[in-house]
């Protein structure tokens, strides 16, 4: 994996575009988490609207299973980095798009959830929290996040029964904001950013942190119960 370009970033204008690619599942890996930050603190330094994507069939399966079976001293580490990142999406000072371009499990909803706008692509994918499922607790900020986005009903049902939704049920569910056929993404994508960028970049981020204020105080609260203060 580290002999692979995880992520790429392109600047177009004001719109930078961050591609997530490992050639597999686009697993939230330390090395993974660490690119986006780093894709992230560039989109910062540029001003930028992020376009935040996956590969083909897949937004993100989520944190790295294996890490988690077989690593157990960098568990923590990677799920806190992921923790990090979903709060630096939630409170970032320019709109954040992602662009869910195929099956989207933890920690790839985390990322979903605290976006600014989100599209998904029709297809035979399956999108949201099925760590019950596999055996994993749910972490206290992943519960905070969804609590942020989701109606009651659907946050019961994918947060304590592991239920996947469709891309069109991930709307009604709070995942998503549009789905497209995949012919139409390209248009769509390059439509939404258009919109964003209309937005007036101070205002927009001082009225996203007053209006996500119980939800941003939730989740730095539920990441100190999760991994301690440091």
């Amino acid at each position: 994996m580290a002999d692979r370009e995880l992520t790429t970033y392109s600047l177009d204008g004001r719109i930078a575009t961050i591609t997530m690619d490992d050639g597999k599942a686009n697993v939230f890996s330390i090395e993974m988490l660490t690119a986006l930050d780093a894709a992230f603190d560039r989109a910062e330094a540029d001003k930028a609207i992020v376009a935040l994507r996956g590969r083909k069939g897949t937004f993100s399966a989520g944190f790295d299973l294996k890490v988690i079976r077989t690593d157990p001293e960098r568990v923590g580490e990677m799920i806190k980095r992921g923790a990090l990142l979903a709060e630096r999406v939630l409170t970032f000072p320019t709109p954040v798009l992602t662009v869910c371009t195929g099956h989207c499990y933890p920690a790839g909803a985390f990322l979903l959830m605290a976006a600014d706008a989100r599209i998904g692509v029709e297809g035979p994918f399956r999108l949201g929290l099925n760590e019950t499922r596999i055996g994993l607790p749910l972490p206290w900020f992943a519960i905070e996040m969804a609590r942020h986005r989701m109606p009651v009903r659907a946050f019961d049902r994918t947060a304590v029964n592991a239920v996947m939704f469709s891309p069109t049920e991930a709307i009604e569910a709070g995942l998503l904001d549009a789905v497209v056929p995949a012919d139409q993404l390209e248009t769509t994508v390059a439509a939404w950013t258009a919109d964003l960028a209309e937005l007036d970049p101070k205002v927009h981020a001082s009225t996203k942190l007053k209006a996500r204020q119980p939800a941003i105080t939730a989740v730095r609260e539920a990441i100190v119960k999760d991994f301690g203060a440091d």
